[in-house]
């Protein structure tokens, strides 16, 4: 069976720090080139950080046929893998949690956020317990679109994060013919909030690849700030929903594993 070494980068965050983020990505993606990886996801809002109040939003968010942004694209690699990375987009006046996908230096497709937090939202997280998080994306417009790329013969689409609680998402992915979910994510929360959701991500990511019968690889945030602690999960599913690779929790790192090249 042919298969396609695909990698994950579990990184710092990055809050309105555009030169520190390009420069973590150089060094992942040169690690991810000399590991014989085909493609490489980075996390949610990796370049700008994730920035859900309006004003840092539009004061960090970038147009991608502006020269700003022109100007990233030329610091990305122009060898290696193709990337997908977490930014935030501005076209028009509205703002979007977007995911580029860039292949040696060249934009080549973007997919907008399609599910934003910003309402409450119940999560299970044991037998008798839930826990209730109200969302703070109210400044993002959603995105509409869902493009299938391709990587050296694997076609994959996107969900982005939150998306993934919701199985349209994935089957939207799987309808188009992809055999791989690539999944940007931010889990950076109240520690309270990171103990109680820990466990559930891969969980809940688990249930969409059984749906669907894709595999899935999640790229995430690790750290601490202002009361709030990520760990990840960076990891990869197979279509059983089963995690078959993930980085330990709270260690940055690049996460890189082989999956069939086509389903």
């Amino acid at each position: 069976m042919k298969k396609i070494r695909i990698a994950a980068a579990q990184t710092a965050e990055f809050l309105e720090d555009t030169e520190a983020a390009l420069i973590c990505a150089a060094e992942f993606a040169a690690r991810a080139k000399s590991g014989g990886a085909s493609l490489l996801c980075f996390p949610e809002g990796f370049l700008q950080g994730y920035l859900t109040e309006d004003a840092a939003a539009r004061r960090n968010a970038l147009d991608l046929a502006s020269p700003a942004f022109s100007a990233v694209l030329n610091r990305l690699p122009k060898t290696g893998p193709m990337i997908v990375m977490g930014l935030i987009e501005i076209e028009e006046g509205r703002l979007f949690n977007t995911a580029i996908v860039v292949d040696r230096g060249v934009l080549v497709g973007r997919y907008r956020k399609a599910h934003l937090f910003n309402r409450e939202h119940v999560f299970n997280v044991g037998t008798e317990t839930e826990l209730r998080l109200f969302g703070g994306e109210n400044c993002f417009h959603a995105g509409t679109d869902n493009p299938v790329f391709e990587a050296e013969g694997l076609r994959f689409g996107i969900n982005i994060c939150y998306d993934t609680n919701f199985p349209e998402a994935a089957r939207k992915v799987a309808n188009l013919g992809a055999s791989l979910i690539v999944c940007p994510a931010n889990n950076m929360c109240r520690r309270k909030t990171a103990e109680a959701l820990k466990d559930a991500h891969n969980a809940i990511r688990g249930e969409r690849c059984r749906e669907t019968g894709l595999w899935l690889v999640s790229a995430d945030v690790t750290g601490e700030r202002d009361g709030r602690v990520a760990w990840g999960p960076t990891a990869v599913l197979n279509p059983a929903g089963e995690v078959v690779a993930q980085l330990p929790l709270g260690e940055p790192g690049l996460l890189v594993f082989d999956i069939p090249r086509h389903a």
